[in-house]
């Protein structure tokens, strides 16, 4: 793919483990404190390499937008815990590390001859979703994008082996995995923000190579970035005439037992740091059909190293089920030593 005009030419790419180990030598070396205690200025003093803070498997559903009450309503007089779970989110982590730019690897934009990078200087409008007008009406959005970052990504595309496209057109739609996530998580805070698209038409390996080619773009810029992967694990709905019945977050009213066993399995991976474990098994879950085949969290992973990465999850709400799907919120801290096990950051 040509390379976007007024992008330099990428540099050579190390692995995303080797950076790791690079970041961490560096740091140790030159300044005599680990990558954890330095901030994103202080870390573009001694290196132009770009870096990705920190991550998560977040879910976006309609009901975290709900007034206060109807939530209640819904969820037999109890707070959803996603809802309180994004606003501890946003004071321990949001609110505290230093980072550029937040890409959100979107489940619900869904493209389908290449994936699609939102390319804007900035995104500002009102909000109403075409699926669900009542419960998401008129919600305000504004950020500033970070187009540096979004054509780096999409030079990265060739030497992946992906089709990878950034746009800057104005009227590009925004999708509700994106707002409900910046309403929560970024209103008021000033940083940048990215969409990147999940392709209809993508398999397993397509995700991880455009998460690699993401990777790819983050170490070549000067960014701190932090990635959301913005989507739900096992996603099948009860029927019009059912789902009324199975609106409360219980995970009873997840739609199957089987779903359920299988979100839990890799809720549980998750948790413990076993990438590995999730992406090798992903031919099992896609009979549970994760949202977007569970793109948002195979290009998230990938962007971090995919299999290697070992960094544990920190939940940040219950296992709940949204009108048969199965959400949870999953944040994983970069580990002071890198994302990926000491043996992989040779590679």
């Amino acid at each position: 793919m040509p390379q976007a005009a007024g992008v330099p030419p990428p540099r050579t790419r190390l692995p995303p483990c080797r950076l790791a180990r690079l970041r961490h030598d560096q740091s140790e070396v030159l300044v005599g404190a680990p990558p954890a205690r330095r901030t994103a200025r202080e870390a573009k003093e001694w290196s132009s390499v770009g870096e990705v803070a920190g991550a998560g498997l977040l879910a976006h559903v309609p009901t975290i937008m709900l007034p206060y009450e109807q939530r209640l309503e819904l969820n037999e007089g109890k707070e959803i815990s996603l809802v309180t779970g994004l606003q501890r989110l946003r004071a321990e982590v949001f609110e505290t590390l230093d980072y550029d730019t937040v890409v959100v690897l979107d489940s619900h934009w869904h493209t389908t001859v290449e994936f699609v990078v939102a390319g804007q200087q900035m995104r500002a409008g009102l909000f109403t979703s075409d699926e669900l007008p009542r419960g998401m009406c008129r919600v305000p959005y504004d950020w500033r994008g970070d187009p540096e970052l979004a054509h780096a990504v999409a030079a990265q595309a060739d030497r992946h082996g992906t089709w990878i496209t950034a746009i800057d057109d104005p009227c590009l739609p925004v999708h509700y995995a994106t707002v409900n996530l910046w309403h929560y998580l970024g209103r008021g805070l000033g940083r940048r923000w990215v969409s990147m698209s999940t392709a209809q038409t993508g398999d397993t390996e397509d995700f991880l190579r455009a998460g690699r080619a993401l990777g790819a773009a983050i170490g070549q810029t000067d960014r701190t970035v932090l990635l959301v992967a913005s989507g739900a694990m096992s996603h099948t709905f009860w029927s019009l005439r059912e789902l009324r019945a199975h609106e409360a977050s219980d995970t009873a009213h997840i739609r199957t037992a089987e779903a359920r066993a299988a979100d839990t399995e890799r809720i549980a991976w998750l948790q413990a740091g076993q990438h590995a474990r999730v992406i090798d098994t992903m031919p099992e879950f896609l009979a549970f059909r994760p949202e977007a085949r569970f793109g948002h969290y195979l290009m998230m992973i990938a962007a971090l190293g995919e299999g290697a990465v070992i960094a544990p999850g920190r939940p940040f709400s219950d296992y709940e089920n949204s009108v048969g799907t199965g959400q949870v919120h999953i944040w994983f801290d970069r580990p002071a030593a890198g994302w990926c096990a000491p043996g992989a950051m040779a590679g």
